[in-house]
Parts: C-alpha cells; sequence; structure tokens
C-alpha cells in the first residue's frame, strides 16, 4: 500500500478507504493508495505547521545546502524515478526520464534562490531614516498536483516553497501517487528537516481539508478548468493565496511558407507524446487551405510508423492511465464522427505492443487519432480531450487563423509555424495566449522563466516558477528606519572626526 508521508516518515493514516493504482499496459492493480480521512489532513498540517519556525529561521546557506543534496540524489536516481512513473502512468521511459529532467531545473533554480529573495534598500530616504524591504516565507503552502505530470509539475513549486522557508503539504493524484513518496524520501536522505516536505494522499475529501484549513497558507494547482475554477473560488473565500492552472486548447498554426516536413513532425510529437495527456499537447492544428491536403498526407504518413505500447519495451507511445479515461477519450473520437469531422487515422484500431496477450486485451490503448476538417463547433474542437487525438481546422489565411485561436476560451499555450518574421512578430503581439512558441510546438518556458496561461486557463495572477513563483511563496515587508545618531552622548575614544 502506499501510504502518506508525514513528518519525515511514512504512514498508513487513519482511515479505512482506499484506492486502486493500475499498470495502465496491463490493467492490473499493482497497488493500493491509502485516501486521506480528515484526521490525515490535520495530522500533515500540523507536522507542517511544526516544522515552520526552525525552518523558516534557517540561514539561506543550510537551506541551500539541503537543495543541493536533494539535486544531487534526484539526478543519481532519475532512473528508478522514471520507471515508476511509467509503471502507474503509462508513459514511455524516455518521456518520464524527460519529465524528471524538466522538472530538476526548477530544483537548480531554487539552489540560487538567495539572489531573488534580496531586497531593497534606500540610505536617507527622509534626514536620517533608511527604508528597506524584506521578503519572507509564507508558513505551510499546499500543493494539489495532476496524473499527468507526477513528479515534474509538484517541481514546479516545492523546490522554490522549500528554498524560501515555506513547509509544504503535497497532495498529488492517487492515479498516480509512488513518484511523491519517492521524492519525500530523497529529502530525507538530503537532510531536510522533519515536517517541511509532506505528503497526502486523496481525493475530494483531501483537496477540501487542505482548501478550507486555517493554517494552510497557500494553495498551487494545476488540472481541468472546471477544477482549477473551485480551487481558487474556495481557497480565496477561505483567506488563501491562490494560484490554479486549469485546461487548455493548445493550437498550430501552420502558415503556407512554413517547412512542412518540420511542421508535420512537431504536430505527432506535440500531439501525441505523452498519448496526447499533457496541458501542453497540441490538439488543434490549424493549415491555411493552400498547404493543409499536403501537412495532413504527412502527418498521416508519420503516424504510420509510431509504435503504441507498453512504455517500457522501448515504444513511441504508451496506453492512457485509466481505463475509464481511455473510454472517455474514445467518446470524444465517436462524437467527431457523428458530428461530421473527417476520420484520417482512427487510434482505435491500433494493436498495441505489450508483453503478452492479456496486457493487449486489458491494458488501456487507443492509437494516435487524427480528425480533418473539423469545425470549431465541434466537441472534439472546444473540449480538452487530454487523448491522442490531434484535429485539423482549415482556415484562409493568417487573419483568419488568429481570430480563431483568439476566440476560444482557453489561452495556455500557442505556437506558429512560419518563416516569416514579420508574421511571427505581429503573432508574437497579436494572439491572445500566455506562452507561445515560433516553430516551436509545445513551448514549456526554462524554469527562470514562469509558467502559465491567459483566459480560462489559469485562476489568480500568478504563474508558476520563475520570479513569479518566487514572489507567490514570499510576502514583502517594508521597514522604515531610525536611529540616534551616536554623537548624541556616550564615551567615545574614537579619532576626532569633523562633522
Amino acid at each position: 500500500m502506499v501510504g502518506h508521508w508525514i513528518a519525515g516518515a511514512p504512514t498508513p493514516g487513519s482511515g479505512e478507504r482506499l484506492g486502486d493504482v493500475h499498470d495502465p499496459a496491463t490493467g492490473r492493480v499493482t497497488r493500493s493508495v491509502a485516501l486521506a480521512a480528515p484526521a490525515d489532513v490535520e495530522a500533515a498540517v500540523a507536522a507542517a505547521r511544526a516544522a515552520f519556525p526552525a525552518w523558516r529561521d534557517a540561514s539561506l546557506a543550510k537551506r541551500t545546502a539541503v537543495l543541493f543534496r536533494f539535486r544531487e540524489l534526484l539526478n543519481a536516481r532519475k532512473g528508478e524515478l522514471a520507471e515508476l512513473i511509467t509503471a502507474e502512468h503509462g508513459k514511455v521511459l524516455s518521456d518520464a526520464l524527460g519529465e524528471v529532467s524538466r522538472g530538476q531545473e526548477v530544483v537548480e533554480l531554487a539552489c540560487g534562490i538567495s539572489h531573488l529573495l534580496k531586497g531593497g534598500f534606500s540610505e536617507n530616504a527622509s534626514t536620517r531614516i533608511d527604508v528597506y524591504s524584506l521578503r519572507q516565507p509564507l508558513g505551510v503552502v499546499s500543493i494539489i498536483s495532476p496524473f499527468n505530470f507526477p513528479a515534474m509539475v509538484p517541481m514546479w513549486f516545492f523546490p522554490l516553497a522549500i528554498a524560501a522557508g515555506n513547509t509544504v503539504v503535497l497532495k498529488p493524484s492517487e492515479k498516480d501517487p509512488s513518484a511523491a513518496n519517492f521524492i519525500a524520501a530523497l529529502w530525507k536522505e538530503a537532510g531536510l528537516p522533519d515536517g517541511v516536505f509532506n505528503v497526502l494522499h486523496g481525493d475530494k475529501v483531501a483537496v477540501d481539508g487542505l482548501l478550507e484549513h486555517p493554517d494552510v497558507a497557500s494553495v498551487s494547482f494545476v488540472g481541468s478548468t472546471p477544477i482549477a475554477r473551485y480551487v481558487y473560488e474556495t481557497g480565496t473565500r477561505h483567506g488563501k493565496r491562490v494560484q490554479a492552472l486549469g485546461g487548455a486548447k493548445n493550437h498550430m498554426l501552420v502558415l503556407p511558407d512554413a517547412d512542412l516536413d518540420l511542421a508535420a513532425d512537431a504536430a505527432v510529437n506535440a500531439g501525441f507524446g505523452s498519448a496526447g495527456e499533457r496541458c501542453m499537447a497540441v490538439s488543434a492544428l490549424v493549415a491555411v487551405d493552400s498547404i493543409a491536403d499536403e501537412l495532413v498526407a504527412k502527418i498521416r504518413e508519420r503516424i504510420a510508423t509510431l509504435r503504441t505500447g507498453d512504455g517500457r519495451r522501448g515504444t513511441d507511445m504508451g496506453p492512457l492511465v485509466t481505463g475509464a479515461h481511455r473510454d472517455k477519450v474514445v467518446g470524444y473520437v465517436e462524437a467527431g464522427v457523428r458530428e461530421g469531422a473527417e476520420l484520417v487515422v482512427d487510434g482505435r484500431e491500433v494493436v498495441p505492443d505489450a508483453a503478452d496477450e492479456d496486457a493487449v486485451a486489458e491494458g488501456f490503448w487507443l492509437g494516435p487519432t487524427l480528425f480533418d476538417r473539423v469545425g470549431t463547433g465541434m466537441s472534439i474542437y472546444t473540449d480538452e480531450i487530454f487523448g491522442p487525438v490531434l484535429s485539423v481546422l482549415r482556415v484562409s489565411g493568417y487573419d483568419e487563423g488568429l481570430e480563431l485561436v483568439n476566440a476560444n476560451r482557453y489561452g495556455n499555450g500557442v505556437a506558429i509555424f512560419t518563416n516569416d518574421g514579420g508574421a511571427a512578430r505581429r503573432f508574437r503581439n497579436e494572439v491572445q495566449v500566455g506562452m507561445i512558441g515560433v516553430n516551436v510546438p509545445v513551448p514549456v518556458p526554462v524554469a527562470y522563466y514562469s509558467f502559465g496561461g491567459w483566459k480560462a486557463s489559469l485562476f489568480g495572477d500568478t504563474h508558476a516558477h520563475g520570479v513569479e513563483g518566487v514572489h507567490f511563496f514570499t510576502r514583502g515587508k517594508v521597514v522604515t528606519e531610525r536611529w540616534l545618531d551616536p554623537s548624541h552622548g556616550g564615551l567615545n575614544l574614537g579619532f576626532p572626526q569633523n562633522d
């Protein structure tokens, strides 16, 4: 059983409710995970609250020393972590390793947090009065993370939170919980004091417990837009600072002057990597009419070369995370056919590369799926599918493509493929999306820039990691200070000085 990690040690928890953890490539239940009761929420928050004063007052040198040790341990054992992710999420091993490496970038940013925590100082702002600013930690902070990146998404938040002097309660997805406990054990080995990093497994009981707990100062969330809205509204109603990153419908606009081979490669990589279970996956390819037929043909040719199967067998794409989610995505494929889209590649017909016949039959399989001539009113376009379904929409040119992108309710990520620098510059200025790629299909920022979208893709004002992340996990103080001049009295045996 996967239990909680509270006050520096694994604990089974006080509740009797358990959840099943599957191997998506076989459909078999491999573990059980404890689902928190209210008493477990209280225990995790209490441990973090008790650890906060000492960790807050620890020197920056001590905090960053622990961060550096954690970084080295994670580097040494990232292969083990990737195997855990593949076993419970289903993504291929190379993708899981890439996830850990991208999360590690934020750990490395946190190792240098001393520079980002510096305040300002103004001498003699008024006569003999100095003014200066400080940044201090919030206290107990909570992180609620999704199933699709069980290591990277939590690492967007907790390295900066811990480096800044906060204590953490992480609530990972109950679908793939083991990565969080593995990370907690690495923190312990790195010398992090007990209670600074806690893992609370569970479902809505755990989420609501953290959102409503008076000792939790902030909530960082990544997930679907309806839940992000709920987290934001509930957390702020209870007086918490909230950053809630929601869903996406990421577009890729391909102009006639683009390198179509590069664009086709990018569409396949960004559309079907991690079986499309990425908030930055390209799910809507917007092609100008004059090149659409050729581009769709090139994408279809590339899909035919992909191997779908068990991620431990060197395949290109793995299964979906659960049977229920696979069935939901299949429902969208069926809806797309009913609504009149042209089904170019049907992923329901995939023959997976799995370990045995039972795994072929019971794994949560759906192959890459390609639709052409999709309309903006179809559910395969309006909804975030979160699966390996790529929809091609055709437009007359740049202006219509831009209008289509900006009309969408999401504003997470977008890409433009073109060799026209003027068009790219105009697009960068006019598109209403938070993260933009120019000939880059998945524009996830490096750690020292911040991650997050616009519109229904973000609730709250603060994006993840980068300088915004540091500011989210700290709050400012301004001190105005005056001291008596020592010449006002007292002994002074020093060499006489002129005034």
